[in-house]
């Protein structure tokens, strides 16, 4: 499983209740149809959190390019937002132990409540030293 986290251009925060709502569900009946696994997906204003299967055919790169690319074609398509809607190009992605599933899947869960404690510029550089990324932004 791959816990991958992307934010909007530029961070700026489209992805309001209503927005999310709409874009979370869209997302996972492409997911479907693109049969890729998605067990759990949520997010905050300007980014979201996906806990995702890997199949064995297809990359972390090409299985964000899939959900990424065709979920902003589609905001756009709809006109859920004032002005054109891009995701940011970088991601971030680790593979999950078969034991911290539970605890990724609450993680993900509460972002809501997160949120209310913690931005997601810390968020992020909390992720950066945890897996000793280098940061290049």
């Amino acid at each position: 499983m791959i816990h991958a986290v992307w934010s909007t251009k530029s961070r700026y925060p489209f992805l309001t209740k209503e927005i999310k709502d709409k874009v979370i569900s869209h997302i996972r009946e492409n997911a479907k149809k693109q049969q890729i696994f998605i067990d759990k997906l949520n997010g905050h204003t300007e980014h979201l959190h996906c806990l995702f299967g890997l199949n064995a055919d297809i990359t972390i790169a090409k299985t964000l390019q899939l959900i990424k690319g065709e979920s902003s074609h589609w905001i756009n398509k709809q006109k859920l937002t004032n002005i054109k809607f891009e995701w940011a190009d970088e991601y971030f992605a680790v593979s999950v132990s078969e034991s911290l599933l539970d605890k990724v899947r609450a993680y993900i869960e509460g972002q809501e409540e997160h949120h209310k404690k913690i931005t997601f510029i810390q968020e992020y550089e909390e992720f950066i030293k945890k897996y000793n990324f280098i940061n290049h932004g």
